[in-house]
């Protein structure tokens, strides 16, 4: 066998070819996308909560259902306690602090002497009012001396004027029958009747004058004597002045904010310090502005002490509203806890009127986000909540009275509403 007899290897080389692929053509594979596209944003828009909604967990919720029951309409107030009464004390008069005899926080009397100050100028200023008033007044002294004199004069130049008349009366009434027998000459006579006639008309306008003259002194001795009177007056205040340099306490009580020293200088009309009634005290409450026109002076209003209930009354209203709140002034209209100390904080209760029957639900922080305009009231399967206007009227602290948009037996969303105002529905999750 020779070699070109041998058999030739195979390589295979005649048998190789370009296989085609085969596939989708293009724009069916662009349809296939765009149709998986659509679909997942089907998907999304299917699963996604909408604008207007929001998914949250109902364990994040607070729930309560709407009943049937009795509203209590009250208040709950937190109040400090104040006296009844406060007296301050001011310095009438200014001076320098000379003595202290009582110190800050001591039981006091009326009339009790605390302080003494001591002012130069003001005694000085009140030793010269006091001696010309009373020069003034001596000097009415003797005017009124000098008129009294003279009325006594007056008195004593009428009497002999009448005793005079009188005596030639009875001579004139003696001689006219004898001078008419011709036992009394006619000369003499004549002169006796002429006195006679002098003498009676002296005596008219002596009376005349007199009477002339007490009025006069009558109206002149009453000026005197008012006059006497507004300078006692005058005196008085000076010495009043003069005795204010002595602190007195003008009412009982404890005395509070009582801070002088000795040699400390004080202006007229510095306050020193003031009297708290003891045993005797009131209860401050500042409420918010939204009761105002709700609350009324005699309302009734209690405490709880130590297990003892407490009533009170309003007994003074402040209007003026400071903060978004007013205040108002508590009374015990029946005793007072015992030991109570100035600026002691309080619980009361306050009755804004008779309890009644109405529909309820549980107050809570929602009442702050929608201001009682709406709530979210859930489904019956509780996989959801819709919002629903509804009319909602009085509140305390625990309830809240509805008037209109809610059945009893709904249940309401009554936790606070942060980040769902703008909602209209919840999806309840379970988790």
């Amino acid at each position: 066998m020779t070699m070109d007899d041998a058999p030739r290897a195979v390589s295979g080389h005649g048998m190789d070819r370009v296989v085609a692929r085969r596939g989708l053509p293009r724009r069916a594979r662009l349809a296939a996308l765009t149709a998986v596209a659509v679909l997942a944003l089907i998907g999304i828009y299917l699963v996604a909560p909408a604008a207007d909604s929001r998914r949250i967990a109902a364990s994040r919720l607070t729930v309560s259902t709407v009943t049937d029951g009795r509203f209590e309409d009250f208040l709950p107030l937190r109040a400090r306690v104040t006296p009844l009464v406060t007296v301050f004390l001011d310095a009438v008069e200014g001076g320098r602090v000379d003595r202290i005899l009582v110190e800050d926080g001591a039981s006091v009397v009326k009339g009790q002497l605390l302080a003494v100050l001591s002012n130069a100028d003001l005694q000085l200023s009140v030793l010269a009012r006091q001696t010309e008033v009373t020069q003034q007044i001596n000097s009415m002294r003797s005017q009124e001396l000098a008129l009294a004199q003279s009325r006594n004069q007056n008195e004593r130049d009428r009497i002999e004027a009448d005793l005079a008349a009188t005596k030639a009366r009875r001579l004139y009434e003696m001689q006219a029958p004898l001078a008419a027998k011709g036992f009394v000459a006619g000369r003499t006579f004549k002169d006796t009747a002429d006195d006679y006639a002098y003498q009676r008309q002296r005596e008219a306008v002596l009376r005349a004058a007199q009477a002339t003259d007490e009025q006069l002194q009558s109206s002149q001795l009453a000026q005197l004597r008012t006059s006497a009177q507004s300078l006692n007056a005058s005196l008085d205040i000076a010495r009043g002045s003069l005795d204010a340099l002595n602190l007195r306490a003008p009412v009982s009580g404890q005395l509070t904010a009582f801070q002088v020293q000795l040699g400390q200088s004080m202006a007229r009309g510095a306050r020193i310090g003031q009297i708290d009634s003891v045993g005797r005290s009131k209860l401050v409450a500042s409420i918010d502005e939204y009761y105002l026109g709700r609350v009324a002076i005699g309302q009734t209003a209690t405490i709880e002490w130590n297990g003892k209930s407490f009533p009170m009354k309003v007994a003074k209203i402040y209007p003026q509203v400071k903060n978004g709140t007013f205040e108002v002034d508590l009374i015990f209209t029946n005793g007072e806890p015992p030991a109570l100390q100035r600026g002691q904080t309080m619980q009361a209760k306050l009755t804004l009127s008779d309890p009644a029957p109405a529909r309820l639900i549980p107050n809570g922080a929602f009442y702050n986000d929608t201001g009682g305009a709406w709530v979210f009231v859930v489904a019956p399967d509780g996989r959801s909540a819709e919002k629903r206007s509804v009319r909602l009227g009085r509140r305390n602290s625990d309830l809240i009275e509805v008037l209109d948009g809610l059945d009893r037996g709904e249940r309401v969303v009554t936790s606070p509403y942060t980040g769902l105002v703008d909602k209209t529905r919840l999806d309840l999750s379970a988790d």
